[in-house]
């Protein structure tokens, strides 16, 4: 086993790395400094780009290397790079998803996607404007070329982030070169989707260049990259069957698709609905200069833009083998009525831009500071929908326009490191980190109706929602070596978080009476107060060195999750008048998160951690029914949530033959709902969304002459999409399926500037859903140049 491989893992036991390991192919070459002996191993790593963690690491950490991920992992997009971290689980529907990629974590469904953080060198990529599926990380700002690490912490053990922490941190630290070079890689994917009697392929492209260079204290990187994918269909238009009227009514049709809802209730799937066509262009440029030896200005602009397109497909015939999409049909003896919105087209066109300045001093002296801003615009997003039937909406007709533009959030942070020993490390009994950070949000959305929905202008008012919302914490942190094999870090986080301009709106038509038979729609608006809370969040690890191969700790953390813009003041407006969904009054997530770990180094059979984690989350935010209003779904705080668990990696080099890595997990949580005064009927239940068992393999083998081959499997249990677990059929179109899907990857590298790697995702072809339906058997090929 290489000292390179024992030093990586070590350095995550010890809870005391200085830097990540960073390990791209044309990064300047890592130098190691171990201290051993009374000190426990540290590991600081000096070239490549710094990341932008906290110095010391009190929890869990994985990590994966750009040229791992090139070796391993047939990737598109930049959430690949952790499909095989442990207890991770990313939501991608097909390739270039962008608004339902929710990461999930140990204790977490992919419903939750406010209770992680996603950072590219230290800009936020979280969207926590929201919660939920439509609230992703903007993957899209990163791509897999850009890649040169990506580091994930577990849980909310450091002080220095908020209480979206809960469940993880992850950070892409992206290229700097250290000298010319360059970089072209063209790829293509395709799969056949055979799904309710779909059997259409799939498929799309994608072209990345990038360059870069060092001359003298300056340093630039630019990358762009286009995407062009359709993707399967990823919703269908249904009507259980006892929603349809006995009687000859409606014109008679073939095709519906008969079978069971989640619920085990009997329903017609009418049509595939969302087959997605989208269009990305990415640009990033990166600019360095070292003003002295000790001090790095930086400054990254980035630039995403995606066109979207959704089709739609009836199953339904008339007698004459017409496709049928809108009106009343007859069915087997049962009529239906179609509505516009069954198959209603739909058009997005967005343009979001980010921009992020940075100093950052690193003398390893007794003193080290940082500061950071960042902006994230939505420079253009807006989304169009026909509210015309098809397939007269083929041609246009009236819509709606969803318009966001306005939206966005800003990032200030300000970061100090003391060391009392100073450069004298085998006297550091203490490194304190402490820092002031503020993030703001805030969320536009305005909704009008137009002529034409395909290119015409916004013209009647339909409904309309924002709000603000700022967090303003202060944190410190200290890591103190108290004895010769025992180190604790002890952290504080003081927050003040303020929800402001919060407000809806709705064109509403008022009830008719003699006076006014036919009244006009009035624009109704309702604005809430503002508000504000104040929380703490203490953190403590302990970390104890019982032998050269042995480390043994535990953690300890409060996280406060804040309710968002769109928890807070998004819904709708009753006809009459009346705000409904709307509840500008919901207390924060408020959790407890522990772990105890152990991780031992096995000599020839590798590197294996086990962790035992507990989690009890208070007044949890999540959209369900209530006991007053069974029929309209509200977010709502759940009182609490009881997670426990246990999470196994192990990580081997040379696993029984020279050349073979293998890395594998398997996590159990057992997740339950303790109390629910909102839905006393999911007391007792399984967390949704998050699985009983999850488990992964990978292994990796170095072929001869320039070849390597890869072989994943990633395994899924049993899971409810419903609060009361009432969803049994977890095998249909709106269920959370268990799945075991196998991916392989072929890379030869002849010794030239060129590679070539072919893959398969999904290699057994299996069918299965995470609400929608996930691809099928996909093969990939990628050609590659390298300067």
């Amino acid at each position: 086993m290489s000292a390179l491989f024992r030093l990586s893992r070590l350095r995550t036991a010890a809870l005391c790395s200085a830097l990540p390991l960073a390990a791209a192919a044309q990064s300047e070459p890592v130098r190691l400094a171990v201290h051993q002996g009374a000190e426990l191993d540290r590991v600081t790593v000096r070239g490549g780009r710094p990341s932008t963690l906290p110095v010391e690491i009190p929890t869990t950490t994985e990590g994966i290397t750009a040229a791992q991920i090139e070796r391993r992992i047939n990737a598109t997009d930049a959430e690949d790079a952790l499909k095989y971290f442990p207890s991770l689980l990313v939501r991608k529907r097909y390739v270039g998803d962008h608004d339902h990629a929710v990461l999930a974590t140990r204790a977490s469904g992919t419903g939750n996607s406010a209770r992680s953080l996603v950072y590219a060198d230290g800009v936020l990529l979280s969207n926590l404007l929201g919660n939920g599926a439509s609230f992703t990380p903007r993957w899209g700002l990163v791509t897999p070329e850009e890649i040169e690490r990506v580091d994930v912490l577990y849980g909310p053990f450091s002080a220095a982030y908020s209480g979206n922490s809960a469940g993880a941190i992850v950070d892409y630290v992206t290229r700097m070169p250290t000298r010319l070079e360059a970089h072209l890689k063209l790829s293509g994917f395709t799969q056949k989707h055979a799904l309710y009697g779909d059997g259409d392929r799939y498929s799309g492209r994608q072209g990345s260049a990038s360059i870069g260079s060092k001359s003298g204290d300056f340093s630039w990187w630019f990358n762009v990259n286009r995407l062009v994918n359709t993707g399967q269909p990823i919703t269908y238009a249904n009507r259980l069957l006892s929603q349809g009227t006995a009687g000859n009514a409606g014109t008679p049709v073939t095709g519906a698709v008969p079978g069971a809802n989640p619920r085990m209730q009997p329903w017609l799937l009418l049509g595939a609905t969302n087959e997605t066509r989208t269009e990305q262009d990415h640009a990033k440029l990166k600019f360095a200069y070292d003003l002295t030896p000790t001090l790095r200005a930086s400054y990254t602009f980035g630039a995403w833009s995606n066109e979207v397109d959704r089709r739609h497909d009836t199953f339904l015939r008339d007698a004459a083998g017409n496709a049928v999409y809108a009106g009343t049909v007859n069915i087997d003896g049962r009529s239906y009525t179609l509505a516009a919105s069954d198959f209603a087209r739909g058009k997005a066109d967005l343009v979001h831009t980010t921009h992020a300045l940075g100093l950052k001093s690193n003398s390893s002296g007794r003193w080290d500071w940082e500061a950071t801003a960042s902006v994230y615009d939505f420079r253009r997003d807006r989304v169009r929908t026909a509210t015309t039937p098809l397939p007269a909406s083929n041609a246009g007709g009236a819509g709606t326009i969803a318009d966001s533009k306005g939206t966005g959030w800003n990032t200030l942070a300000a970061k100090g490191i003391w060391r009392p020993g100073g450069a004298n490390r085998e006297r550091g009994e203490h490194i304190v980190e402490f820092g002031l950070q503020r993030d703001a949000f805030k969320l536009r959305t305005r909704v009008n109706g137009t002529a034409d929905w395909i290119g015409g202008d916004a013209d009647a008012s339909v409904s309309g929602f924002g709000g603000n919302t700022t967090l303003t914490s202060f944190w410190v942190q200290d890591a103190w070596r108290f004895a010769e094999r025992w180190r604790a870090v002890l952290g504080l986080r003081q927050e003040r978080w303020q929800a402001a301009n919060g407000y809806r709106a709705a064109s509403v038509t008022p009830p008719a009476s003699p006076a006014a038979p036919t009244p006009a729609p009035a624009f109704v608006r309702a604005d809430y107060a503002d508000r504000s809370e104040s929380t703490t969040s203490p953190k403590a690890a302990l970390s104890y060195q019982a032998s050269e191969t042995l480390t043994l700790k535990a953690s300890l953390g409060r996280a406060v999750r804040m309710p968002t813009v769109s928890e807070l003041f998004q819904g709708s407006v009753a006809g009459s008048g009346t705000i409904v969904n709307a509840d500008p009054n919901l207390r924060p997530e408020k959790s407890w998160t522990a772990e105890l770990s152990t991780e031992a180094e096995l000599g020839a059979a590798g590197l294996l951690r086990g962790t035992l984690f507990f989690e009890r989350t208070k007044d949890a935010l999540y959209s369900q029914s209530s006991v007053a209003d069974s029929t309209t779904m509200t977010v709502q705080n759940v009182d609490a949530i009881r997670t426990s668990g246990i999470e196994l990696a192990h990580l081997a080099e040379d696993a029984g033959l020279r050349g073979l890595e293998l890395q594998s997990s398997l996590t159990y949580a057992d997740s339950i709902i303790a109390a629910n005064a909102g839905n006393p009927a999911s007391v007792g239940k399984r967390q949704p969304r998050v699985p009983l068992w999850r488990a992964s393999v990978l292994a990796s083998y170095e072929l001869s002459d320039g070849w390597s081959a890869s072989l994943g499997v990633r395994h899924g249990g049993r899971q409810f999409g419903a609060l009361d677990n009432g969803d049994p059929n977890d095998f249909a179109y709106t269920g959370f399926s268990r799945f075991t899907v196998a991916d392989l990857r072929l890379q030869y590298r002849p010794g030239g500037p060129w590679s070539l790697a072919l893959g398969i995702d999904n290699l057994t072809d299996e069918s299965y859903w995470a609400f929608h339906p996930y691809p099928q058997r996909t093969f990939h090929a990628e050609l590659r140049w390298d300067l």
